[in-house]
């Protein structure tokens, strides 16, 4: 469960790769796939005990994030919002034609953009819809969280969205500096933010996790030392701390940020240790990919347990579902198929409005892709591999099947990334925080040589 800083190594193997939230990636997704091949898909997936879990995406914000590049729409029209809800209603219903209502949603996920820009009507309404159209787990079990812009809620907001069956919350922090919160067009507080953190424990959430970012504008070690200082005084229970990825190219609103303010690269290391240094001296345990979480946590029990999970939210508790997306761009996975809804919400809503599912792209896996897929989890989520278990399990001989790929580990385990024996694969300290490039290993889409500008960088 340990993780060890080596800045040699993290120079060395910190270019660009996958962060594996699926395997294939996205980019493999290619538009043969039709909606045909995913409600056969479906119909077939009826036949199993899986259960669902749903992600909503809610595009909108009141306000630019400068270092944002998810997809958005900064918007204020009323009706813009409420077409793109009417749209997302219609699928809804369509998706829920396909699926037995026996099937159990054991996830729900709201992402954004900003899910809270909807208001108290609108938010309630979409939930009773959902309710309505699919058969929901209402025991403590359940994982239903909501990421949650700190600027958009009160106290009383919290306690609505607990009441709407919400158990986990996610608040956008990314730090609490003043100049970097101008910087970023981010301000708010750290008592709006503890009042928010307090009133999410007394309304009952089982989790309240913070998302921070390093390498922003005017960012230095001193000022995210602070940062950090008020996290940790208000003991949230995960926490994610990501690389901010300067690509004004490709993201219009990082262009409002001077790139002379960015940390240079071995300033963005030094915040990176340090963060690494404070948590895990705070008592949080690294989980791996960015994500801390305190010992009590159910991440770090289900690592134990060997039941953690990684999909497209990141680490999760919950066996494998079969994975519903509702909203543009949103990717769903139901068995061994892949789904996307278009990126493009007039096209998203162009289609619908024809009465078709708005999936425009994807991917059905072969054999291979799945064993590859499972290696992938187990490097990601466990930190090793036992090839005796592994062979069992998928039904391979494993130091056959990936005798070439066990010839390329020798370098990883000449530079203390792994160890290698003859019973399996297992991850140093060291190595814990260059999980995807010893996972790219057995990834046969990815070349090893190239620094494909289409990945974010490692660190």
């Amino acid at each position: 469960m340990q993780v060890c800083f080596d800045q040699e190594l993290v120079v060395r193997y910190g270019g660009r790769g996958p962060r594996y939230t699926s395997y294939p990636t996205a980019l493999q997704f290619h538009g043969r796939l039709t909606p045909d091949d995913y409600r056969a898909k479906a119909a077939q997936s009826n036949a199993s005990d899986v259960p669902l879990s749903l992600y909503v995406h809610i595009p909108f914000c009141h306000s630019l994030c400068y270092y944002c590049a998810c997809n958005k729409i900064v918007t204020r029209s009323e009706p813009r919002v409420a077409r793109y809800m009417e749209m997302l209603y219609r699928e809804i219903d369509m998706q829920a034609r396909l699926f037995e209502r026996s099937r159990i949603v054991e996830q729900l996920h709201f992402g954004g953009g900003t899910p809270t820009y909807l208001d108290r009507a609108q938010l309630g309404a979409l939930m009773e819809h959902l309710r309505a159209s699919f058969t929901f787990d209402d025991s403590e079990l359940r994982e239903f969280s909501i990421e949650v812009d700190p600027r958009t809620v009160d106290t009383g907001r919290i306690r609505e969205l607990r009441g709407l069956g919400f158990n986990r919350l996610s608040l956008g922090i990314q730090d609490f500096d003043e100049d970097v919160q101008q910087a970023v067009n981010r301000i708010q507080s750290p008592a709006e933010v503890e009042a928010l953190v307090s009133a999410a424990r007394e309304a009952g959430f089982g989790s309240v996790s913070f998302d921070l970012i390093y390498g922003l504008p005017h960012q230095t070690v001193e000022s995210f030392d602070e940062t950090l200082d008020i996290v940790v005084a208000m003991q949230p229970d995960r926490l994610a701390v990501y690389n901010y990825a300067h690509l004004p190219q490709r993201f219009k609103g990082q262009r409002m940020i001077d790139a002379d303010d960015i940390p240079l690269p071995g300033v963005k290391l030094d915040l990176l240790h340090r963060t690494i240094d404070r948590l895990c001296g705070a008592g949080y345990v690294y989980i791996g990919m960015d994500h801390f979480a305190l010992p009590g946590d159910e991440l770090v029990q289900a690592r134990k347990e060997g039941s953690l999970q990684r999909n497209f939210q990141g680490y999760s508790t919950h066996r494998q579902c079969d994975l519903i997306a509702l909203g543009v761009s949103g990717i769903g996975s139901i068995g061994n198929l892949f789904a996307q809804n278009s990126v493009s919400t007039i096209e998203y809503e162009e289609i619908i409005e024809r009465g078709e599912l708005p999936i425009v792209k994807g991917l059905l896996v072969d054999d291979d892709d799945l064993i590859r897929a499972a290696v992938i989890q187990d490097l990601m989520c466990y930190d090793s591999l036992s090839f005796a278990d592994f062979s069992a399990k998928h039904g391979i001989e494993f130091r056959d099947y990936f005798r070439e790929e066990i010839g390329k580990l020798d370098v990883l385990q000449d530079d203390g990334l792994i160890e290698l024996t003859d019973d399996g694969i297992d991850i140093t300290p060291q190595g814990r925080l260059l999980l995807r490039n010893i996972a790219m290993t057995f990834d046969r889409y990815i070349d090893l040589a190239e620094n494909d500008s289409r990945f974010s960088k490692a660190i």
